[in-house]
């Protein structure tokens, strides 16, 4: 018989159907026959007297071995589970002793650290003892089985949200690309999906270019250089990009990729304006203010090929430079401006290509009537779909303050500051402004160890008095006039 339902929709188990003859089948029963039979047929059976107390039991089920279920004997059923289960026991305790028909009641079983042990039972009055059998089937693989379907609903929860996002993403980065980019599929080369870039850089009609042939629109070469194009995506997975050019006008870089998805073979095409023109009427509105912020910054920027030819600068390179229009830098070398002709180029454009960025490059610039200005360079190569271009930022630090005055005995020149002109003056001049440096600075150390006695101070350094007094008068150093006790050179 099937289970119903009861008035609240609740689903209810129906009535334990009787034997109709146990006394003409069964017979009397003897009770350790009784006793085998109730043991087989269930997972845990108790014998419980009217005061509730488990006074036998069986157990069926080596799940519940563990347990610890002997411990029960002597035991009030009730204390033997969990406090929200006691009011069923309570209640098949009523029912048997009543006589009503019995019904299942699941309860639960406390189990250590563990969860709880869940068992359904059924309980009938048995004997003139007013005794108390109550059958019980072990539900913990149940409970096992529910809890794992639970965990895969979560899971699959959790993929559905996590792919949600990825599309989320997906679909916005889709939609916002300057680049128009097209899902063709591989076998009817009709596209699939199209974003709002496309329209306008293809010239598509209302509908769009969604569910049309592609190539569609381009010159009979270009359309015989795409299909080859695709033609190796679809074999190899990649091939190399192509120029096509539209029949109306106007000039692409096509690229196409090859992926596959739910057993569909499906290209992603991007299409790139050829012409710079082209390319900037859908910079992002943000990089067009960044090119503004460049063009009107103090610092001086120039962009040239790889051979150092003037490609753009801003105004603030004009002003160094003493020139009047761009036009007059434009498709010069920068070498024509910088300090070292044959030297300050070559070691920009040498460390671009082998490193790819220039910090802080000391030198100067010359303007073109003879203004020199002393400048700090720093550079920066820009791979592009051709050759790459060449960045330069430059600043003037001609009018940089030092970070502190000189006192009066600090050194005329720090040897940093020397280093500094390694490649502007020559060595012979470096030699000897350091050397200099040196002599001065073991004079005026010769002077204070002597308490100022030059004739002391010249057999320390190991010169005649004639000599220290034509280098202290070299360097400006104390008064010329002999002091006491000394002869006049």
């Amino acid at each position: 018989m099937c289970a119903g339902r009861g008035p609240a929709g609740r689903r209810v188990r129906p009535e334990v159907k009787q034997f109709q003859a146990p006394q003409d089948s069964i017979g009397n029963l003897e009770a350790e026959a009784a006793g085998r039979v109730i043991a087989t047929a269930a997972d845990v059976a108790l014998v419980v007297d009217p005061a509730g107390v488990i006074r036998d039991l069986a157990s069926g089920a080596e799940e519940l071995a563990p347990d610890g279920c002997e411990r029960w004997l002597g035991r009030p059923w009730v204390e033997t589970v969990t406090v929200e289960s006691r009011p069923k026991i309570e209640a098949l305790l009523r029912d048997a002793a009543d006589g009503a028909p019995p019904r299942w009641r699941q309860v639960n079983h406390p189990s250590g650290p563990g969860a709880d042990t869940p068992v359904m039972y059924s309980a009938v009055a048995a004997g003139a003892a007013r005794r108390i059998v109550a059958l019980g089937r072990n539900l913990r693989s149940v409970a096992a089985l529910q809890q794992r379907l639970v965990d895969a609903q979560q899971a699959i929860e959790r993929d559905f949200w996590h792919l949600r996002n990825v599309e989320t993403r997906y679909r916005l980065l889709f939609q916002m690309a300057s680049e128009a980019v097209l899902i063709v599929d591989a076998v009817s080369q009709k596209v699939l999906e199209a974003n709002p870039a496309s329209a306008g850089l293809l010239g598509a009609a209302a509908g769009g270019p969604v569910g049309r042939p592609f190539p569609e629109g381009f010159d009979d070469e270009s359309t015989a250089a795409l299909q080859a194009m695709l033609a190796g995506v679809r074999a190899a997975g990649r091939a190399d990009e192509v120029r096509a050019s539209r029949a109306g006008g106007g000039e692409f870089l096509v690229s196409a990729s090859l992926f596959r998805q739910e057993a569909s073979a499906l290209l992603l095409v991007r299409l790139t304006p050829a012409k710079a023109d082209a390319h900037l009427a859908v910079v992002p509105r943000a990089k067009s203010r960044l090119l503004e912020v460049v063009e009107s910054a103090p610092d001086a920027f120039v962009v040239t090929d790889p051979d150092g030819r003037i490609l753009s600068v801003n105004p603030a390179f004009l002003d160094l430079a003493q020139l009047a229009s761009e036009e007059q830098a434009r498709g010069e070398s920068l070498e024509r401006w910088l300090g070292r002709p044959g030297v300050d180029l070559n070691v920009l454009t040498g460390n671009l290509r082998q490193h790819g960025s220039v910090r802080l490059f000391a030198t100067t610039l010359r303007g073109e009537h003879g203004v020199t200005a002393e400048v700090e360079i720093s550079a920066v190569s820009v791979p592009g779909g051709g050759a790459p271009c060449y960045g330069f930022a430059i600043r003037n630090v001609g009018r940089r303050l030092g970070a502190e005055p000189r006192a009066a005995r600090d050194l005329p020149r720090a040897v940093e500051q020397l280093t500094e002109l390694v490649g502007r003056v020559a060595l012979k001049d470096l030699v000897r402004e350091a050397t200099d440096l040196i002599e001065r600075l073991c004079i005026e150390a010769a002077l204070q160890l002597t308490g100022d006695n030059r004739a002391s101070a010249a057999e320390m350094l190991g010169l005649s008095r004639q000599s220290l007094y034509v280098k202290l008068h070299r360097y400006g150093l104390g008064e010329l006039a002999p002091q006491q006790g000394e002869k006049q050179p």
